[in-house]
């Protein structure tokens, strides 16, 4: 299992379709990917997991990813979140 803190950079933040993309980011891998804040975890490859989260421009989450391909999962990942 790996584990990485990511800053999120999105100009909005995490709404419905930036929230939707991740989804959609995080189901291209097989490992089981999560996203953890404060005291929350959600699996990032569930909508309605991921809508629960309020995630702001500037906020940080820890990703981990747990499979064969958990490195191109978290890369993945940050990439994304990174993007602006």
């Amino acid at each position: 299992m790996k584990k990485k803190s990511i800053k999120i950079q999105l100009e909005n933040g995490l709404e419905a379709r930036p929230i939707a993309m991740l989804v959609q980011v995080a189901s291209r891998y097989e490992s089981s990917i999560y996203i953890e804040t404060g005291e929350k975890k959600v699996n990032a490859k569930s909508i309605m997991g991921m809508m629960t989260l309020i995630l702001s421009e500037g906020d940080e989450i820890t990703v981990s990813a747990d499979g064969k391909d958990e490195d191109e999962a978290i890369n993945g990942i940050e990439e994304y979140l990174s993007s602006k």
